[in-house]
């Protein structure tokens, strides 16, 4: 993959983000920055925080302290409807809405009123490997590796500028994964969204602009981050 980036002004940047459970620290002092185009790969221990990391990202539960800003507006005062339409967050475990495929593919166009494009969740269909049949399977049927690229296209209906991956190739077979690099690196390279993308996967992380190292943080004051490369 060859991804070039953007010399434009950060599209999201984290400030000083710390995170603590029961006094025990998950996240400390963080700061880093992501552009449109970026692809920027998380790696580490399991138990370190990077999956909390991406959860507090998508602002789906908020920092202890710091602060996030998306294009150099603090996020606390964007609406959280209109955040998660440009930061997108994909489960390590994907989560599936109502009985069947069709209903999470058609699910982000009804939740906005819009019109369902059958052709664009057709074409999307083709380019994840998935037959078109498929959508009338129940969610109960697929296998875990149908349920997460179905999760992905649905969270690709609408582009986001942000998309924030939580190991999400871990349930696929090699075909597959490379039929996911090939879907986010096209995406990177043509529409500007920047990547986030927590992995343990050598191939991703050789591609990635950056790697972020996380190291599990241990009470006596040890440095969580070990490096950025």
């Amino acid at each position: 993959m060859e991804h070039k980036m953007s010399n434009t002004e950060n599209l999201l940047e984290l400030r000083n983000i710390c995170f603590s459970v029961d006094q025990q620290i998950i996240i400390d002092n963080l700061s880093l920055t992501l552009q449109p185009n970026e692809f920027k790969v998380i790696t580490g221990p399991s138990g370190c925080g990077k999956s909390t990391l991406l959860k507090i990202i998508a602002s789906l539960f908020p920092p202890s302290s710091g602060d996030i800003f998306l294009h150099e507006k603090n996020i606390i005062t964007i609406k959280p409807e209109e955040y998660r339409q440009k930061v997108s967050y994909c489960f390590q475990t994907p989560v599936l809405f109502g009985e069947t495929v069709s209903d999470n593919l058609r699910f982000p166009y009804q939740i906005r009123g819009d019109k369902v494009d059958n052709e664009k969740i057709k074409k999307g269909l083709l380019q994840f490997d998935l037959p078109l049949h498929i959508l009338d399977k129940k969610i109960d049927e697929l296998s875990g590796g149908e349920k997460q690229r179905v999760a992905l296209l649905r969270n690709l209906q609408y582009q986001p500028e942000i998309l924030l991956l939580d190991e999400i190739t871990s349930a696929l077979d090699d075909k597959n994964k490379e039929i996911v690099h090939q879907v986010i690196d096209d995406l990177i390279n043509s529409s500007g969204i920047a990547v986030l993308w927590v992995t343990h996967n050598s191939d991703e992380i050789r591609q990635s602009h950056n790697l972020l190292r996380m190291e599990k943080h241990e009470a006596k004051g040890e440095e969580q981050w070990a490096n950025i490369i």
